[in-house]
């Protein structure tokens, strides 16, 4: 779902000051929900996984726009299983709540949730369910298009390698079988394949989001002493596991790009140190804010329409990456 390349790069052009402005706000307490002050009388129940650092960014967003929307927002206790979150929205569907925002466990399981939803509709955040499993105006997504930022990854590294025809690549993919692992890994490798860039992948493994799996597993990869002109990385923690190895075994990052995405507060600071070379930032102050001003149109209109970043099918809601190197990474504090 990679947009149009001259439309992409117009549209991100455009958005890139508004969105850099926003997570400054969004520290401040600002709310960036085009739904501000028309929740009144909206009643949502939100169920999430266990949280990580991201997952609870934007569970923060989703309570702070709820309130600044007027809306009345429940946050459910974090599910450790499928089981424990199916319990909790069957639960929330008899308890006259008017919408659920669902970060599912698991995305495969997603039938099951709206099944326990009953005639609720959900909208789905932060990892994407099957295309085939939502439905406009009932079953919606709320995020960024994974394949977007992975475009950004990998047309940082080409350019900034000077566009050679061919090259020798190292991925690090997220958590194996989450939809955000698997459309970044994708899209790198689409990426190049339609820029006719002849890439072999020296190394593409998996840690788990994790930094210690990542500095760990790339100190054995550097021993085989194999060549390798970058290393793209699912999010920003394995990133820094990268540097870190790379920097111990005497690899200058400054001429191998090491790259990830998220724009978190240790990949920002390793960006400015000379570490990571780019990130992609991901807000979550925006996705929250598209959770609530999505949730407060279906809950009284029973439509989409409107919302800002609805697709064009009505199956998704999109809040765009913005990329960030040395020359905008001050501006993501």
């Amino acid at each position: 779902m990679i947009m149009n390349t001259n439309i992409k790069r117009f549209i991100i052009s455009v958005l890139t000051c508004a969105l850099i402005i926003l997570p400054l706000a969004g520290c401040s307490g600002g709310s960036a929900s085009g739904g501000a002050g028309s929740g009144s009388g909206v009643k949502i129940f939100c169920t999430t996984p266990v949280l990580d650092d991201f997952k609870a960014l934007l569970l923060d967003a989703i309570k702070e726009s709820g309130s600044q929307s007027g809306a009345s927002v429940t946050i459910g206790e974090e599910c450790a299983s499928v089981d424990e979150q199916v319990k909790q929205i069957h639960e929330a569907a008899s308890s006259g709540y008017d919408i659920i925002i669902c970060n599912p466990v698991d995305s495969e399981t997603v039938l099951q949730l709206e099944v326990a939803a009953g005639d609720l509709p959900v909208v789905f955040i932060n990892s994407q369910p099957e295309e085939d499993k939502l439905e406009a105006d009932k079953y919606m997504y709320v995020g960024s298009n994974e394949s977007d930022a992975a475009y950004f990854q990998a047309e940082y590294v080409w350019n900034n390698l000077g566009k050679p025809s061919s090259m020798n690549i190292a991925i690090f993919s997220g958590q194996p079988g989450h939809p955000a692992a698997i459309a970044r890994t994708a899209g790198v490798r689409d990426y190049f394949k339609q820029n006719n860039v002849n890439v072999t992948y020296v190394f593409n493994d998996t840690a788990y989001w994790d930094t210690e799996k990542a500095y760990e597993e790339f100190l054995i990869f550097l021993k085989t002493n194999q060549p390798f002109d970058a290393v793209i990385c699912n999010n920003d923690s394995m990133a820094i596991g990268v540097v870190r190895a790379m920097n111990e075994k005497g690899y200058d990052t400054a001429k191998i790009p090491v790259v990830g995405v998220d724009a978190t507060d240790a990949g920002c600071d390793s960006i400015r140190e000379g570490g990571m070379q780019f990130t992609v930032y991901q807000s979550a102050v925006g996705q929250g804010a598209a959770a609530i001003e999505l949730s407060i149109a279906l809950a009284k209109h029973g439509s989409a329409s409107g919302v800002e970043g609805l697709s064009d099918d009505g199956l998704y809601v999109w809040v765009p990456y913005v990329p960030v190197d040395k020359n905008n990474v001050n501006s993501f504090k």
